[in-house]
């Protein structure tokens, strides 16, 4: 079945960076769309960034500028550099990737990545 892990979290000082990284695996078919969601305490979950099968990308407001999403279509990977960090970046930031598997092939649906803490504070 598909698994989505995620790496490169932890604890940052403002101004620093961090870089972050979700494999997907297991009976995949084809991959659309890859986005990675940050929730902070308190906070509904929210789009950070995402980037289409096509390549086309958006950015929340907040971190235009400041993060970049990248993906390896080959690798089935998706990345979050993330530079200039700021307190008000603190959260659990999952990975979303929508998958057609073999046993499924034609239907989507989205799938999360366990999520990783990103800290930043001094």
């Amino acid at each position: 079945q598909v698994q989505l892990v995620e790496s490169g979290g932890g604890l940052v000082q403002p101004g620093g960076s961090l870089k972050l990284s979700c494999a997907a695996s297991g009976g995949i078919f084809g991959i659309d769309a890859m986005r990675w969601y940050r929730q902070a305490p308190g906070k509904q979950r929210e789009l950070v960034a995402a980037v289409s099968n096509g390549g086309r990308i958006n950015y929340a407001d907040s971190v235009k500028g400041r993060f970049t999403i990248s993906r390896d279509s080959a690798k089935n990977t998706v990345a979050l550099q993330m530079n200039g960090l700021k307190p008000e970046d603190t959260a659990v930031y999952y990975c979303n990737v929508r998958i057609s598997t073999l046993q499924t092939m034609g239907v989507w649906r989205d799938y999360w990545g366990q999520g990783t803490q990103v800290t930043v504070s001094s």
